[in-house]
């Protein structure tokens, strides 16, 4: 699995104009889902993002967790983090996972964010999304779990 973790003040979610998920202070998780990944593997990364501490101390420290902070989450479907620009320039996304799998384990990853964060949002798999964000810092993390 993949993921970029970003900071955000606030982040939101639009399909054909129409909000279907936001947030104010805590992470929009963009994730993606590889052939191998497995409900282990989403365990892994979802455990590894919530222990992070990327939101600033009184002293101004990136000390502090997205629980310590009472942070939301959005969450939303991105199976172009495994695009492969190697060849052409035309992205291959043949390394992703096939969509219902993919489906099934980003719903999988969202109710492991849900058993330990309050307030938990997503996107919509597979849909046209307009995702946009007040991005904190900026602070953004890249997570590969082949090197975690």
């Amino acid at each position: 699995m993949r993921a970029v973790i970003q900071c955000v003040n606030e982040a939101r979610v639009d399909i054909d104009s129409e909000t279907v998920g936001a947030i104010g202070p805590g992470y929009l998780i963009l994730l993606g889902v590889g052939h191998d990944d497995t409900e282990e593997t989403a365990r892994k990364l979802w455990s590894k993002i919530e222990r992070l501490r990327l939101f600033d101390d009184e002293e101004g420290k990136t000390n502090l967790t997205l629980a310590a902070i009472n942070g939301s989450v959005l969450v939303v479907s991105q199976f172009t983090l495994y695009a492969n620009c190697k060849k052409g320039n035309r992205p291959s996304f043949t390394d992703a996972a096939a969509p219902d799998e993919a489906n099934r384990l980003y719903e999988y990853f969202v109710s492991l964010v849900r058993e330990s964060v309050p307030t938990v949002a997503t996107g919509r798999f597979g849909a046209m999304m307009d995702v946009s964000l007040t991005n904190h810092g900026p602070f953004t993390i890249c997570l590969d779990t082949d090197s975690l």
